[in-house]
């Protein structure tokens, strides 16, 4: 038991936002709401648990990536959509529109993955330790 407890307080010194966020939500959850409005709270979470990592990143690398930008606003639009799905009025207009946004921000997402300063392509970095064996 107590090695459960070393552990669990090991995994939250380590990623102290999920921490935060788990309170922030705690907090959020005690309301008691119906199960679509613990959905939009859900993804509400999440929202704040990749806001809160965002921030932490930025300050402790000084850079803001682009990936954890997008993902928030991925996870914002979908929690529009639910909402906006569950409502008695539906407006389908909007929640075809929110879709396409979606749909706009994963292509985002994927290019932002694919065009990363960070990464190196494996067969770039093949052909050029072949040209300096070559020589």
């Amino acid at each position: 038991m107590k090695k459960l407890f070393t552990n669990i307080q090991t995994y939250f010194s380590n990623n102290y936002e999920v921490l935060a966020a788990t309170i922030i939500f705690l907090i959020v959850v005690g309301t008691k709401q119906e199960f679509y409005k613990a959905i939009v709270l859900m993804l509400e979470f999440i929202v704040v648990m990749e806001v809160v990592k965002m921030i932490s990143d930025f300050i402790k690398k000084e850079k803001l990536r682009l990936r954890f930008v997008i993902d928030i606003f991925i996870i914002f639009l979908i929690r529009d959509v639910i909402i906006n799905a569950s409502l008695p009025n539906k407006d389908y207009f909007t929640i075809l529109f929110l879709l396409f946004v979606i749909f706009i921000f994963f292509i985002f997402r994927i290019l932002a993955i694919k065009y990363s300063p960070g990464v190196i392509n494996i067969s770039e970095k093949l052909n050029t330790k072949k040209e300096i064996t070559n020589e």
